[in-house]
């Protein structure tokens, strides 16, 4: 992680509790360009493509059941 990352987005927002947020890095191996760090410190690291494909499957409710719980 460089000091000059800049979140793409933040989840939350609403405290300083360091709430998960989501950066690009260009600098890293391309299967590890999108980075999501949570409140707890962890992160996770995939390639544009498969965030990608998250981001398909949210579109398409795909995800729905785990944020509802249901």
């Amino acid at each position: 992680m460089h000091d000059t990352d800049a979140p793409i987005a933040t989840f939350c927002g609403n405290c300083n509790c360091g709430c998960p947020q989501l950066f690009l890095d260009l600098d890293a191996a391309e299967d590890r360009q999108v980075r999501i760090t949570d409140d707890f410190g962890q992160q996770i690291q995939m390639s544009r493509e498969q965030f990608r494909d998250l981001l398909a499957q949210a579109k398409a409710g795909d995800l729905d059941r785990a944020a509802t719980g249901a």
